[in-house]
């Protein structure tokens, strides 16, 4: 046991334990810049059909079940679920929307090349 033990040290001070790849610790309060968030999506063709659907969200009805009946993105099989993403992975409307809503929050409606979205974050590392 003490020969892993030095051995772990050993490697890690040469290095070859790096820090994860994303620490999956809660976000504390004041931090203000994200490297990656998780987010879900609805995807439809017009700006009328985000406003009713965001009514709806609001009105109670479940953000994924609506995303499943109603979204054109293959996502809608997860609820919408689009995983996590770091910046320069969604195009730039859609992105700029994400990192900049507080978790839990539906978006108002995001225009993109790809249609209108209502987008609803669930994490921020």
């Amino acid at each position: 046991m003490k020969n892993i033990v030095k051995s772990a040290l050993a490697l890690s001070l040469l290095g070859i334990f790096a820090a994860p790849a994303f620490n999956l610790q809660p976000v504390q309060a004041e931090q203000t810049e994200f490297r990656t968030v998780r987010a879900s999506h609805i995807l439809v063709d017009t700006e009328e059909e985000a406003l009713e659907l965001k009514k709806r969200i609001e009105n109670g009805e479940s953000f994924e079940s609506l995303a499943q009946e109603y979204s054109k993105c293959m996502s809608r099989e997860k609820g919408g679920n689009l995983g996590f993403f770091k910046r320069g992975q969604m195009v730039k409307p859609f992105e700029d929307a994400a990192f900049s809503l507080p978790v839990g929050v539906v978006s108002d409606p995001v225009k993109t090349e790809y249609g209108w979205h209502l987008i609803k974050v669930t994490s921020k590392i």
